[in-house]
């Protein structure tokens, strides 16, 4: 018994370290890089400025960041897989391609939380003392998101660039939207640790949580339709 559950922790070990290889390749350094040297410029802008950084001005230091490091993975998946010649084999092999993808996107979520999380710790000490664990809490729910609306069009696509196109023009267009919208539950890149001035705390409070459920549900909807459209093996194999 002792024996199976350590081979098992050992499978476990070697599977995700090989999903971990194939999901983020070579390339995906640079956008780790990109992702650190972005928050490192902003904490250094602020720590110069003359008005003192925030809770609120935090979470969009952080946010950034966290959509660099979901973007290559959940954007290029099938086209790495693709590309080394494992789609085949994943598709070959009765529902194995769910689990595959699931376990990935689960692996990636897991990385970026981490990543968040010592981001969070950093700024905490460099910058202004902040709920560490709420922040990133918080942080995940557009960017759980935004990784699964990727992850839908990576299948629809089926072409890393392609799908990488177009989540830089919904990006482009969310981002517009977040000042229109701007205390909106339907603004994805809502921010909840800054509570308007002409806004009641208990509104504001229902709008906050209203906005995590709508994010919450759209996570839910594209990944599950993502998965949906894996069953197209032909599409994906032709």
């Amino acid at each position: 018994m002792k024996e199976r559950i350590i081979n098992s922790c050992n499978l476990g070990l070697k599977t995700s370290r090989y999903n971990l290889k194939i999901i983020f390749a070579n390339k995906f350094i640079y956008l780790l890089l990109a992702a650190v040297g972005f928050f490192l410029i902003e904490a250094v802008i602020s720590l110069l400025s003359d008005t003192n950084p925030t809770e609120g001005s935090v979470y969009y230091f952080l946010l950034v960041p966290g959509l660099l490091l979901i973007f290559y993975p959940t954007t290029f998946g099938i086209q790495n897989d693709l590309d080394s010649r494992m789609l085949e084999m994943i598709f070959g092999i009765p529902d194995y391609r769910f689990k595959v993808y699931l376990v990935r996107m689960a692996l990636i979520y897991v990385f970026v939380y981490i990543m968040l999380l010592l981001l969070s710790v950093v700024s905490s000490f460099a910058l202004v003392s902040i709920p560490v664990f709420e922040m990133v809490y918080q942080l995940m729910f557009p960017i759980f998101c935004i990784g699964c609306i990727a992850f839908f069009f990576s299948t629809l696509v089926r072409n890393g660039y392609g799908t990488a196109v177009i989540m830089i023009v919904i990006g482009i267009a969310f981002w517009i939207s977040a000042g229109i919208l701007q205390n909106s539950p339907w603004n994805i890149f809502l921010n909840p640790l800054v509570i308007p001035r002409d806004m009641n705390e208990v509104i504001w409070a229902d709008v906050v949580t209203k906005n995590r459920i709508y994010l919450a549900v759209g996570t839910f909807i594209f990944l599950i339709w993502g998965l949906l459209l894996l069953q197209k093996r032909e599409k994906f194999l032709g």
